[in-house]
């Protein structure tokens, strides 16, 4: 039973290891390794999923390495798997030969393996090692362009973000530590003491709103889309930002027990949904539109979270995923072949190549939520939990759920409108996009399809069961209706708008196309800030502690100066006169010392006069 799950993490870890060392010599076998690897993971993950395995091995004393698959992490290792091989099948006809193949699919799998390590850790040490390896190669996939100064930062600006609220995962590991003793397993954080318990409940809430871009920490998700598509597709639809709301998931008791953890996600959740809805709807460029939808997308995920909705929330993850990733290799065809991912500069391009311009209408009338595809009904069986228990809620989902469909359906109507392009000139047929990009988006979109039954019994029940959530609140038909009828009427809406689909002032329009200023803000209340301080300490450092610590030295050596000439005098002329005297007093101890009997016997009588002399006089 250990076996598959062992190989299922070493498979992609090792092969990821191997392209990123070899380097040049190993971009012509790359991919195909690489999409080799994938299948067979893919078939490990399906395996592992079926038959739950858990492995245990020694790590540090009292925290041993604990992997496992359940109902939870059995979706996501199938959906991670499953994503990354549609991704690498893409991947292989958009990187050419002259790129730095090895690297990024060596990367990729990294990342992949990863990931795969994250979703089936028992315990928080586990989940931190494969958290940073998670993080770090995220970084180096979105500066895999690493000679365009623009692009670095972008990767610099993700991973300082997400590395600042990962320290949240720290506090939560010392929380727990000081709360007792054990292994730290995440099912046992629920019982944790206070004060112990609000703060591993906070640590855990701040690192899944970095790693997942939820508010404050959204703005990271905008500098990412610099990265390459294929990237994008990977990290930002079903892998690295669906970790912290999967975590979220996991500790849904520890959020229950802590009082307060639930609300927070919930309405962190909701919030992001709606603000982040309204900057993608603002925006132009098309991957900065799905960046800002995969925020608000993934907030639905976290307010699943937070109101114990875990069939709703998975059905979420896996719908998304299919159709955010299918949108991002999109996005990557059309940059590829027009050279832009201007809205405006792509009117048409669905009718020049319209086998990927219907692919494309599949994934974003799934992301509109339109019946009958796959996230209209899974952000019913979400929502149907807060609609129980708040209202507003799920009043907030809907308003989330509408700006969803007014999003998508805006990049519909510029990519299949009979526009022209930035020269003036109609769109044609004459820009192909690669080739071999078909195969793996027809996948995608038919899962976009395909996943639409998990919504509805009795396959939702035999996923509730599989994930032991059987019991949760399920919705009707009206629900349904009422959902599927505000996207219908959002999207002829934002059909016949077109362009002029925001009605707001030029700078409050500009503000919201630019995140509503979230990585400005974050620079001015904490970025400036700690370089503020950071040149203060380094301005006293040079001017005051140096400074004092070259003038302690410099004393120092007056006094060891001064006492070289004065205090060591002193002490050797007093250490000289003892020898002296001693010496004196030696000799004249030596003059009685004859060696004569008479001598001896003069001296003996001498000394006993005295001493009856004195006690005479005593008496």
């Amino acid at each position: 039973m250990s076996a598959p799950l062992w190989t299922l993490i070493g498979l992609p870890l090792g092969a990821g290891a191997l392209l990123a060392v070899a380097g040049r010599p190993a971009d012509r076998a790359a991919p195909l390794l690489a999409v080799g690897v994938s299948v067979a993971t893919l078939g490990l993950a399906i395996t592992a999923s079926l038959q739950h395995p858990a492995v245990e091995a020694p790590l540090m004393e009292g925290l041993p390495f604990r992997i496992a698959v359940d109902g939870l992490s059995g979706v996501l290792v199938v959906t991670v798997t499953a994503v990354t091989l549609a991704v690498l099948l893409f991947s292989m006809a958009e990187f050419g030969a002259h790129d730095a193949r090895a690297r990024f699919f060596g990367l990729m799998l990294l990342f992949s393996g990863s990931m795969l390590v994250t979703v089936t850790a028992t315990t928080l040490p586990v989940l931190l090692m494969s958290w940073e390896v998670m993080g770090a190669t995220s970084w180096a996939l979105i500066g895999y362009w690493w000679r365009e100064p623009e692009r670095t930062a972008a990767a610099g600006t993700a991973f300082l973000t997400t590395r600042a609220a990962d320290l949240g995962l720290y506090l939560a590991a010392g929380a727990a530590l000081a709360a007792g003793p054990g292994p730290l397993t995440l099912d046992g954080l629920a019982y944790s003491d206070e004060p112990w318990l609000s703060f591993v409940t906070a640590g855990l809430l701040i690192a899944a709103f970095g790693k997942s871009a939820q508010l404050p920490f959204s703005f990271w998700l905008s500098r990412a889309m610099q990265g390459p598509s294929p990237v994008s597709a990977l990290l930002h639809s079903a892998a690295m930002v669906v970790a912290g709301a999967y975590l979220l998931l996991r500790t849904g008791p520890l959020l229950d027990a802590s009082g307060w953890g639930a609300d927070a996600a919930a309405w962190v959740g909701a919030a992001t949904a709606v603000v982040l809805g309204v900057v993608a709807v603002a925006q132009t460029d098309l991957k900065q539109l799905l960046a800002a939808s995969t925020c608000a997308q993934i907030g639905f995920m976290v307010l699943a979270a937070g109101v114990g909705a875990t069939t709703g929330g998975v059905l979420q993850l896996m719908a998304h995923a299919a159709a955010k990733s299918l949108l991002f290799l999109v996005a990557g065809a059309w940059l590829t072949a027009w050279g832009t991912q201007q809205l405006p500069e792509l009117r048409g391009a669905a009718r020049a190549h319209r086998t990927v311009g219907v692919l494309c209408t599949v994934g974003a009338l799934s992301l509109a939520g339109l019946p009958p595809l796959s996230l209209w009904a899974a952000k019913d069986v979400l929502l149907a939990v807060p609609l129980e228990d708040s209202p507003r809620l799920y009043a907030t989902g809907l308003a989330a759920a509408v700006l969803s469909a007014v999003y998508s359906v805006k990049v519909l109507r510029f990519v299949w409108d009979f526009g022209r392009d930035r020269t003036g000139q109609r769109i044609t047929d004459g820009r192909p996009v690669p080739r071999g990009t078909v195969a793996p988006l027809t996948l995608l979109a038919l899962a976009c399809i395909a996943l639409t039954p998990a919504a509805f019994p009795p396959v939702r029940d035999a996923l509730g069961r599989y994930l032991g959530t059987q019991g949760q609140p399920s919705p009707v038909i009206w629900e349904f209706a009422l959902s599927g009828a505000l996207a219908l009427a959002a999207s002829a809406v934002a059909w016949r708008r077109g362009a002029r689909l925001v009605p707001l002032p030029g700078p409050l329009k500009a503000e919201t196309a630019n995140w509503f200023g979230l990585e400005r803000a974050a620079h001015l209340l904490l970025v400036s800030p700690t370089l503020r301080i950071a040149r203060a300490a380094a301005a006293l450092d040079d001017h005051v502690l140096d400074r004092a610590l070259l003038a302690s030295a410099r004393g120092t050596l007056v006094l060891a100066r001064w006492t070289n000439r004065f205090v060591e005098g002193a002490v050797d002329g007093a250490v000289e006169g003892v020898a002296t005297a001693s010496r004196r007093l030696g000799s004249w101890a030596r003059r009685p010392q004859t060696g004569q009997l008479h001598h001896y016997l003069a001296q003996a009588v001498a000394a006993f006069s005295v001493v009856a002399v004195v006690l005479v006089l005593v008496r």
